[in-house]
C-alpha cells in the first residue's frame, strides 16, 4: 500500500486554519466510501516542520480526483520508501477562476473552506456521491445570503438553488455574479422577475445562465442559478418537489444574524428557524438526497438539532467530531442526515 502526504492550504482567518488538520482529517474518511480501496492510518503529521494530512492507500486516478476537491487540499505528494515527497497531479472540479469565491466580502460571509468542506460532505452523504466528479447534480441552499454555497456549487460544475428572505442580499449577489461574468467574458442570462401566487406577488426571483466557455454555451450546456427573494419556512408552490440533490445550509448564528419569528421579531434561536424550515425543506430533496447544516452551539445544543431532523424522516450520518471554534460568540457544528431513498 503506497504512503500520500496532502500539504493543506493556508487560510486567510487564522482561527479556522489551526482547525483544519483536524477537520480535514474527518472529511479525508468522508470520502473512504466513494474510493476504490481502504483507507489506512489517516493521521496529521509534521515532515520538515510542516503539517500535513498522511494516509495509506492505493489510489487511482479517479480516486485522485475525488481527492482533489477535498477543502483544504493544496498539494498531494506519494512518499518515497526513502520518505521523499513525489508530486502527485490534483486535477479539482473547479471550472471557475477562484475568484468567484473568495472576492465578495462582506459582514457574516462564511469561510470559502468551511463552505466547500460542509457541501463536501452533504454530497459524500447522498446517493449522489458516486456522480460528484461527473454528475449534473443541483445543490440547493435555503438560507443563501451573498451566495457562497451556490457559487461553490458553480465552480464544481453543478446548477444552483437559493432563498433569501433579505432582499437586498439578493440584489447584491446578483449585481456581483453579472458584474463577474462580464469580466470573465462569459455568456450568460440573468433576470430578476415577480412570482405571483394567486394573482399577487409571493417572492422575486432572480433566473441565471452561465457557460464555462464558448463552446460549453454553443453546445447547451450551460448551469443554472435560481434564488428566490421569498421566507423559506413559506416555500409552497414556489420550487417544484425533488428540485435538489443535497440541501446545504448555514444557520443564523444568533450573535450578528438572527431570523424572523412569527411574532414579527428577530429571533436570535435558530432552532426556531430550523423546527418550522425543516418540513418545507423535506419536499425539495429528491430520495437519497442529503441535507448538511452548520451552527452556532453556543446557542443551540446539537442534541435538539438532530431531534428535529429524525422528527422529520431524516436519518443522521456520522462523521466525527466536526466542532470548532469561529469566535469568541460562536462554536460551530455540523449535522449531516439522509433522506432514505
Amino acid at each position: 500500500m503506497s504512503r500520500y502526504a496532502m500539504l493543506l492550504a493556508p487560510s486567510a482567518n487564522r482561527v479556522y486554519a489551526a482547525q483544519a488538520g483536524r477537520l480535514s482529517h474527518a472529511e479525508l474518511r468522508a470520502f473512504a466510501p466513494v474510493l476504490s480501496g481502504p483507507l489506512d492510518d489517516v493521521a496529521q503529521t509534521r515532515l520538515g516542520g510542516v503539517e500535513y494530512l498522511t494516509f495509506a492507500a492505493e489510489l487511482s486516478a479517479r480516486d485522485v480526483a475525488y481527492l482533489s476537491n477535498l477543502s483544504a487540499a493544496y498539494a498531494l505528494f506519494e512518499r518515497t520508501p526513502d520518505d521523499l515527497l513525489r508530486p502527485v497531479e490534483l486535477t479539482p472540479l473547479d471550472r471557475y477562476d477562484s475568484d468567484l469565491i473568495t472576492i465578495p466580502k462582506y459582514a457574516g460571509k462564511t469561510n470559502e473552506q468551511f463552505t466547500k468542506l460542509l457541501l463536501n460532505l452533504t454530497l459524500l452523504a447522498s446517493a449522489s456521491a458516486p456522480r460528484m466528479l461527473d454528475g449534473r447534480l443541483t445543490v440547493a441552499d435555503p438560507l443563501c445570503g451573498r451566495g457562497t454555497t451556490l457559487n461553490q456549487a458553480l465552480m464544481y460544475g453543478y446548477d444552483a438553488i437559493g432563498v433569501e428572505l433579505d432582499g437586498k442580499d439578493v440584489e447584491a449577489y446578483k449585481a456581483f455574479l453579472q458584474t463577474w461574468l462580464k469580466h470573465k467574458r462569459l455568456k450568460h442570462t440573468a433576470e430578476l422577475v415577480p412570482v405571483r401566487r394567486q394573482g399577487r406577488r409571493a417572492a422575486r426571483r432572480l433566473e441565471v445562465t452561465l457557460a464555462a466557455s464558448k463552446d460549453d454555451h454553443r453546445a447547451g450546456a450551460v448551469q443554472k442559478v435560481t434564488v428566490l427573494h421569498a421566507d423559506t419556512t413559506e416555500l409552497g408552490g414556489l420550487l417544484r418537489a425533488g428540485c435538489a440533490d443535497v440541501l446545504v445550509a448555514d444557520l443564523p448564528y444568533g450573535v450578528a444574524h438572527g431570523s424572523w419569528s412569527e411574532e414579527g421579531g428577530l429571533s436570535r434561536r435558530p432552532l426556531d428557524l430550523l423546527e418550522r424550515a425543516v418540513p418545507q425543506w423535506m419536499p425539495l430533496l429528491r430520495p437519497g438526497g442529503a441535507l448538511g447544516l452548520s451552527w452556532n452551539t453556543k446557542v443551540a445544543k446539537r442534541e435538539l438539532a438532530e431531534d428535529i431532523l429524525v422528527a422529520n424522516g431524516l436519518q443522521l450520518v456520522a462523521y466525527g467530531d466536526l466542532a470548532h471554534r469561529v469566535d469568541q460568540g460562536i462554536e460551530r457544528d455540523v449535522v449531516v442526515a439522509r433522506r432514505p431513498g
